[in-house]
């Protein structure tokens, strides 16, 4: 991925994206987990939210970068102050999440197993999207 982004640049990738967003939204049926720029188009939210239960997993940009510090495949963080570029990337994307998501968790600190636990027991009510957002 971060060699197709720096040598086609941005642009050419999030239309690469909407479009692979477009197929497996329409075609497929399972989990899909976008990348954290997916919802910088309004056709890819609107897709997104129409065709599925979509799911925030809202994290602060100092948990962002505590996962991912030492991740050199993400071609926006590899700046002088990663920290800094998340905190800036999350004041754009925060309220695009929202507006797409159907239910928003608060992450923390969770486990894998824990997240798949709620998203499951979510799944399972009565009326997933109508559920207000959840903290864990």
């Amino acid at each position: 991925m971060r060699e197709y982004f720096e040598r086609e640049g941005e642009d050419r990738f999030r239309d690469l994206e909407s479009d692979v967003l477009d197929d497996l939204s329409l075609n497929y049926a399972g989990v899909l987990s976008t990348g954290g720029g997916s919802v910088l188009r309004a056709i890819n939210r609107e897709r997104l939210r129409a065709r599925g239960q979509v799911f925030y997993l809202r994290s602060s940009p100092e948990e962002v970068y505590r996962r991912l510090r030492y991740d050199q495949n993400r071609p926006l963080l590899q700046v002088a102050d990663p920290q800094a570029r998340l905190r800036e990337l999350f004041e754009k994307r925060d309220a695009l999440y929202r507006e797409t998501a159907h239910v928003v968790i608060e992450t923390g600190r969770p486990t894998v197993s824990g997240l798949v636990n709620t998203i499951m027991g979510l799944l399972d009510s009565p009326a997933p999207a109508s559920l207000p957002s959840t903290s864990n």
